[in-house]
C-alpha cells in the first residue's frame, strides 16, 4: 500500500461522517470523553483522566513497548481549528435541543417557487432549493455563557424526601414555574444551554415589532418589502426567517431578497475582522469622503459577483463628488441676482442644447428606474455617473457658460432654468447613494416651499416633444467639437491658441454647425470656422471625418511644424527600439515559461500601447509632411 494501513477506524461519537455511518448501520455510539475532553471510563483504565493529547502519546508508547509498532511517519492532515480559541476542534457526542425542520421547510420552499418571494440575483434560488429540500433538523442549543437561555426547566426536588421518575420530564416555560406539577417541589432549575444566535435572529422581521401581540406596529411593518443581505447567510438567516414568518405570523416576511456582492481582498479572501484584512471604513471615509466610499463601492459591485476591493474605485467616487460639487457651485454663481429660476419651463421655446439635455435626462430616469426595479444597483449607478459626468457636466454646463456670457438674457435665463432643473433631478436620483452631499446641495437649490431632499418626490420626466432629428443634430455638434479637441491634443497645440477650422460637407449637411457656431468656437477654441461643399484641404492640415463631413485644421502658424516634426520623429525612433526589445522578449520561450503570468501579460499590454502610440505618431507625421 502507498498510504495507510488498510484499516479504517469508525468512531460514531467523535466524527460527523462516522456518526452518519453509525446511524445507517446501527453501530454503538461510544463516547470516550468527559465534557473537558479528558478520557472517561469507556477508555482503558490506564488512560482515564488523560487529555486527548496525553492519551495519544501514551498509546503510541504502549504500542512500541509491547512490540506492536512497526513504524511512524509524518504526513499532513487537515485538522479543523476553532477560529476564536485557536485550538483543534474535538467532536463530542452530547445531548442537544433540535427543531424538526421538514414541516417548516415545505411552505418556505413553495413561497420562493411560486414567486411570492424573489431572489436577486435569481441564481441563488437553486442554492436555496437544494438546501431546503435536503434540510436537516436544526440544533438550536449552545454551551456558552451568554445568549438567550433555553426556556426549559427541570425539577431537582431537593426540598422533597424522594424524587419521582415523572419529575424528569422537562417543563417548557418562558417564566420560571412556581412548582413541579408532579411532586410540588419548588426546586426548579433552568437548562444551562442557550439558544443558537440564529434561533433569535430568525424572529427578527416580527420580533422587533411587539410580537406576539397583535399591535398596530406589527400590522404596519410586517410583512416588509425588501431584505438586503449577504449570500453567505442564505441558510443561517434568510431561509429561517421565511420559515419563522410563515409559521408564527402566517405570511412571508418580505417579497424580495437582494444578495450583495462579497468584498474580498486582493488575495481573494473575504474581508474579516479576525483575519485583519478589512480596511477600517472610518479611515476610508476620512480619506475619500463618506459619499465617495458609498458610491465607489456600488460602482465596483455588480449584482451577484464577488468583488476584489480596490481603492481606485473610491478615487473615482471622490472625483465624481468633486465634479458634481463644482458644477453645482458654478450654476449657483450664475443665478441672476442670486435668485433661483422658476420651475416651469416652456420646452417648445427652448434651443437645441436645452431640449437635448432634458431629453437625455428623461432617458436617464427611464434607464435608472428599470435597473433599480431589477435590483441592478451597480448598473443604475453607472447610468447616473455617465449622464452626470459626461452629458451634464462636460457638455451642458460648458454650453451653459456660453449662454451666460452671450449677452442674450433670454437664452441665459433658459439655460439657468434648465441647468437647475436637471441638477435637482440628478440630486434626487443620487441621494440614496450619496445622501450627505446631495442634501447639502439640495439646500442651495430648493424653493422655499420644497421639503428636504430625503422626503422629496421621486423625479418625474419632463413633457417634451421628442424630435429625433434634433437629437441627431446635437450628436453631430458634439462629435465635431470632440474631433477638433482630439486634433489639438494629438498635435500638441498650445491650450491658449485658437485654431481655424474648415468643414467640407455635401448637400449643406453642416447647417447645425452654422446655427450653433458660437458653441463650436467656444468649446473647441476655434477662431474662425468656414463651411462649404467644395472647400479644398489646406497644406499641413490635420483631418477628421464626421458623418460625411471632412474637417480640416490648418497647423501652419498654429504650431512650429519643424519642432513638432523633430519631436515626433524622436519619439518614433524611441518606440521602434522599445517595440523591438519587447517583441524579442515575447518570442523567447525561456522567458514565457519562467516569468510569472502577470509579468508576461504586462509586457503584452506595454507592446499593444506602444504600437498604438506609434500608429498615431506615424499618422501625425503624415499630416505634417
Amino acid at each position: 500500500m502507498e498510504f495507510g494501513t488498510g484499516c479504517v477506524k469508525v468512531t460514531p461519537a467523535h466524527d460527523p461522517n462516522d456518526f452518519i455511518m453509525g446511524e445507517s448501520h446501527g453501530l454503538d455510539f461510544i463516547n470516550i470523553m468527559h465534557p473537558d475532553a479528558t478520557l472517561n471510563e469507556n477508555a482503558p483504565e490506564s488512560y482515564h483522566g488523560l487529555s486527548r493529547e496525553e492519551a495519544r502519546k501514551a498509546i503510541l508508547s504502549d504500542l512500541e513497548e509491547q512490540g506492536f509498532l512497526e513504524k511512524t511517519e509524518d504526513y499532513l492532515h487537515k485538522v479543523g481549528y476553532s477560529e476564536r480559541g485557536n485550538v483543534p476542534i474535538e467532536y463530542y457526542l452530547s445531548d442537544q435541543w433540535f427543531v424538526k425542520m421538514k414541516d417548516l421547510a415545505s411552505p418556505a420552499i413553495e413561497a420562493v417557487k411560486s414567486g411570492k418571494i424573489t431572489f436577486h440575483p435569481d441564481h441563488w434560488t437553486k442554492t436555496y432549493d437544494h438546501w431546503m429540500e435536503n434540510i436537516k433538523d436544526w440544533c438550536i442549543s449552545r454551551q456558552l455563557i451568554w445568549g438567550h437561555r433555553i426556556p426549559v426547566w427541570y425539577c431537582r426536588g431537593e426540598d422533597k424526601d424522594r424524587y419521582q421518575m415523572e419529575c424528569s420530564e422537562p417543563v417548557v416555560s418562558i417564566a420560571q414555574p412556581q412548582a413541579c406539577s408532579v411532586c410540588g417541589s419548588k426546586d426548579m432549575v433552568q437548562d444551562p444551554d442557550v439558544l443558537d444566535t440564529w434561533a433569535s435572529s430568525w424572529l427578527w422581521p416580527f420580533g422587533v415589532h411587539d410580537w406576539p401581540n397583535d399591535s398596530d406596529e406589527l400590522k404596519k411593518f410586517y410583512p416588509t418589502n425588501v431584505l438586503v443581505t449577504g449570500p453567505d447567510i442564505i441558510f443561517f438567516w434568510v431561509a429561517r426567517m421565511i420559515m419563522a414568518g410563515q409559521e408564527f405570523c402566517g405570511d412571508i416576511p418580505f417579497s424580495d431578497v437582494y444578495f450583495t456582492s462579497i468584498l474580498r481582498d486582493e488575495k481573494g479572501q473575504k474581508f474579516s475582522k479576525s483575519l485583519g484584512n478589512s480596511p477600517d471604513p472610518f479611515d476610508l471615509f476620512e480619506k475619500y469622503g463618506t459619499d465617495a466610499v458609498r458610491f465607489g463601492i456600488m460602482l465596483m459591485a455588480p449584482q451577484g459577483l464577488d468583488v476584489l476591493f480596490s481603492e481606485y474605485r473610491l478615487e473615482v467616487g471622490r472625483n465624481f463628488m468633486n465634479k458634481l460639487w463644482n458644477a453645482a457651485r458654478f450654476v449657483q454663481m450664475n443665478m441672476k441676482d442670486g435668485e433661483l429660476p422658476l420651475d416651469e419651463i416652456d420646452t417648445e421655446s427652448l434651443d437645441l442644447p436645452e431640449r437635448w439635455i432634458l431629453f437625455r435626462l428623461n432617458q436617464t430616469i427611464d434607464q435608472f428606474e428599470r435597473r433599480m426595479d431589477k435590483f441592478h444597483f451597480n448598473e443604475a449607478s453607472k447610468t447616473l455617473y455617465e449622464f452626470t459626468w459626461s452629458d451634464y457636466c462636460d457638455w451642458y454646463v460648458e454650453i451653459a457658460k456660453t449662454r451666460f456670457q452671450s449677452g442674450d438674457e433670454a437664452k441665459a435665463e433658459a439655460a439657468r432654468a434648465v441647468a437647475v432643473k436637471v441638477l435637482k433631478n440628478i440630486l434626487k436620483l443620487l441621494h440614496a447613494y450619496a445622501p450627505f452631499i446631495t442634501e447639502e446641495l439640495w439646500a442651495s437649490f430648493k424653493s422655499h416651499d420644497e421639503p428636504d431632499l430625503i422626503v422629496s418626490s421621486w423625479p418625474s420626466k419632463t413633457e417634451l416633444t421628442e424630435k429625433m432629428d434634433e437629437i441627431a443634430s446635437m450628436e453631430i455638434l458634439k462629435e465635431v467639437i470632440s474631433a477638433v479637441r482630439t486634433i489639438r491634443s494629438r498635435m500638441n497645440v498650445p491650450p491658449a491658441s485658437k485654431a481655424n477650422v474648415l468643414v467640407r460637407s455635401p448637400n449643406g449637411s453642416a447647417g447645425v454647425l452654422k446655427e450653433y457656431e458660437s458653441i463650436v468656437k467656444s468649446l473647441a477654441k476655434v477662431e474662425d470656422m468656414t463651411l462649404g461643399e467644395s472647400i479644398k484641404k489646406p497644406d499641413h492640415s490635420a483631418t477628421a471625418v464626421i458623418r460625411q463631413m471632412e474637417i480640416f485644421v490648418p497647423l501652419e502658424g498654429l504650431i512650429d511644424l519643424d519642432i513638432e516634426r523633430a519631436r515626433l520623429t524622436k519619439r518614433q525612433t524611441e518606440l521602434d527600439g522599445f517595440i523591438i526589445q519587447i517583441q524579442k522578449k515575447l518570442s523567447n520561450d525561456n522567458f514565457l515559461s519562467r516569468a510569472p503570468e502577470d509579468v508576461v501579460q504586462n509586457e503584452k499590454e506595454k507592446l499593444a500601447d506602444m504600437e498604438a502610440e506609434l500608429e498615431r505618431i506615424n499618422s501625425n507625421l503624415e499630416m505634417l509632411s
